[in-house]
């Protein structure tokens, strides 16, 4: 899912900084180093963190036939299945949150996906299904049928055609393995943007906060709604602007709720979260967008999460900040 940002890089005026970026599937990364490694060339940087990054989508990439994940999800077998301890891992922290969330976060939730048409590489949506279709697709999930352990590393689903969709955190995930990476190099002060998604640790060129605006939901054109500043921390944002379709006069955006069998529908146009990593903040941005701005603003009170929330209005749109979230305001 393609968080909602836009980042900051002008006034860099410190000299010593590097900006490096490539291409991860569909998705653009980009990276800035303040202080670069004299021992560490460009080109160096640049051959490491796409081989960093092209492991993650080896890991998570449901769109790869080839990926672990993949090759999890075309076995038929109810038997423990050997995985890495990096996929292991992510299962787990998943899991924990569809248990927290009651199944609102289910990463089984492919067959619906599939089904409304927002699978990557279906046809083009545009079709309801009907209540019977949505039944049986809902009949193939559920996270209660997967099952993980760490050591050793195995997943085993209890439902044969299970199918685990991890895209609502591989984004955020990626932006975890490229900032350890570089952590690994000694370096302390970098912002990794995968897709919009976005690991800051330390200061900016500008030797204070990394700046980052988040997006005004609005489906033409890229315009500013909020500045942020950050220091250590992951931030994501999921949106129902940028991939939707309209029916019988109503808004269909990929994003799912898993007990009802329907893309939600509700006011909340965006919302963006910090958390300590990447894939947390991915994962609780997703499910946050499935409660929708009353619900998720509760949810994100009650978990001290930090969260911003934007949602339509008859006149535009309004926008509310949770008290963890506050500090990181800023005026751009």
């Amino acid at each position: 899912m393609l968080a909602a940002l836009i980042l900051l890089s002008a006034c860099d005026t410190s000299p010593s900084f590097l900006r490096l970026e490539g291409q991860l599937g569909t998705a653009a990364w980009h990276i800035t180093i303040t202080n670069p490694p004299p021992d560490k060339s460009a080109e160096q940087l640049q051959q490491e963190l796409d081989k960093v990054l092209a492991h993650t989508n080896q890991i998570l990439g449901t769109w790869n036939p080839n990926s672990e994940i993949s090759q999890f999800n075309q076995n038929t077998s109810t038997d423990w299945i050997p995985v890495s301890k990096e996929l292991a891992e992510v299962v787990t922290t998943t899991l924990r949150l569809s248990q927290e969330s009651q199944g609102l976060y289910d990463v089984t939730v492919a067959p619906l996906l599939k089904l409304w048409g927002f699978k990557h590489g279906d046809p083009a949506q545009g079709a309801i299904p009907t209540a019977a279709e949505i039944e049986a697709a809902k009949a193939k999930m559920g996270y209660q049928k997967l099952q993980v352990r760490l050591d050793p590393p195995a997943l085993r689903k209890t439902q044969a055609d299970l199918h685990v969709e991890l895209a609502s955190i591989a984004d955020g995930y990626a932006t975890d393995q490229a900032g350890e990476y570089l952590e690994s190099l000694g370096i302390r002060d970098y912002m990794v943007e995968v897709a919009g998604e976005v690991r800051t640790r330390g200061s900016s060129p500008r030797g204070d906060a990394w700046r980052i605006a988040i997006e005004k939901p609005v489906e033409i054109g890229r315009v500013v709604q909020q500045g942020i500043g950050l220091h250590n921390v992951g931030l994501a944002t999921s949106g129902d602007y940028r991939n939707f379709f309209v029916a019988e006069g109503k808004r269909y955006s990929h994003t799912m709720n898993p007990l009802l069998g329907t893309p939600v529908q509700h006011r909340l146009a965006s919302v963006s979260v910090l958390a300590e990593t990447g894939l947390l903040a991915d994962a609780y941005a997703t499910l946050l967008m499935v409660l929708g701005d009353e619900q998720g603003r509760k949810f994100a009170e009650e978990h001290k999460l930090a969260a911003y929330f934007i949602w339509r209005t008859e006149t535009g749109f309004d926008s509310y900040a949770t008290p963890t979230f506050q500090p990181a305001l800023i005026q751009l």
